[in-house]
């Protein structure tokens, strides 16, 4: 003889901590959020290039002490800021770009196999993006500049 499961539900609390769908959002914070990040915007572009600075910096530091797993961690944590922070920086095609050089680099393993060519490629084209102010994959350079290195990326992982 089988025994029956017994379901045991809980209540949601967090539909009563949240509300119903978004009724329970206060809008005049939304609004007061998207204000300030609109006043922070003048800076973005600053910040994006520090951010670039930490990944040449990652990068410099391969060239001085060799592609180790220390090194290559450090310039992988490096890229997924970048892409993090790329499209809330107005830059979606850096969180584009960054992206492929995160699974270019997403585990020790691929990091010590993963061509330093294509690593530099990368890190060139995320520069020159934002030297050349091309924010978005719309442009047609920027977005045949992330297929060809995607492309790339996938050929390697097979």
């Amino acid at each position: 003889m089988t025994e029956t499961p017994e379901i045991i539900r809980r209540p949601n609390v967090l539909r009563a901590k949240v509300g119903n769908g978004f009724s329970g959002i206060d809008a005049a914070a939304v609004a007061r959020a998207e204000e300030a990040l609109k006043a922070l915007s003048s800076q973005f572009d600053q910040w994006l290039k520090d951010e670039i600075a930490k990944l040449e910096a990652a990068q410099a530091l391969i060239r001085t002490e060799g592609f180790n797993e220390a090194t290559a961690e450090a310039l992988y944590f490096r890229a997924h800021d970048l892409k993090g922070l790329g499209t809330t920086y107005e830059y979606p095609i850096v969180t584009r770009l960054a992206g492929s050089l995160c699974r270019l680099l997403d585990s020790a393993e691929r990091r010590q196999s993963s061509p330093w060519p294509l690593v530099d490629a990368h890190i060139e084209a995320i520069r020159a993006v934002v030297r050349d102010k091309i924010q978005s994959d719309d442009h047609p350079v920027g977005g045949q500049l992330c297929t060809e290195l995607e492309s790339k990326v996938a050929q390697i992982q097979g």
